[in-house]
């Protein structure tokens, strides 16, 4: 855990992320305890990516009727080595994380980002999420147009 710590906040800062220490620090423990899980990538023995994931049913109220009552899963962090963005390993880690949801019977995935995030953008439409909902959040997003935009994926 320390060293995904260390690199989510060192590969991870940008204008667009909201990384409160606290709650990122929380949220990686999360894995140790159970609550939280990861797909994780590496070079030569060195860390170069990682998505986590786990069960969720905050966007409960996102679903279609007939879908609200089942299992949802929320991906957390997507965080990509300096050196490794742009060749489609976000998207590659994302889209293993949607496969271990789905083999765990999760079939409605969502992730956030902040609206004007143009990486995290295209990594998400690569993996097949469409944007659910735009609304302001001022309170995580200090830049830009201060608004998350909200994604989501039906795995059949």
């Amino acid at each position: 855990m320390p060293a995904l710590a260390v690199f989510i906040f060192e590969h991870g800062a940008n204008p667009w992320n909201y990384l409160p220490q606290e709650a990122v620090l929380g949220h990686l423990h999360g894995i140790v305890e159970g609550s939280v899980q990861a797909v994780v990538a590496e070079q030569a023995g060195e860390l170069v990516g990682f998505v986590t994931f786990l069960h969720s049913s905050n966007c409960r109220d996102y679903q279609p009727a007939p879908r609200r009552d089942l299992p949802q899963g929320y991906i957390g962090e997507a965080v990509v080595h300096r050196d490794w963005v742009g060749q489609g390993l976000g998207s590659r880690l994302l889209s293993e994380a949607v496969s271990q949801l789905a083999a765990q019977g999760v079939r409605d995935i969502y992730i956030e980002r902040h609206e004007e995030n143009p990486g995290s953008a295209g990594m998400m439409r690569k993996a097949g999420f469409v944007e659910v909902r735009t609304f302001a959040d001022p309170e995580r997003r200090a830049n830009g147009s201060r608004r998350t935009t909200l994604c989501y994926l039906q795995v059949e």
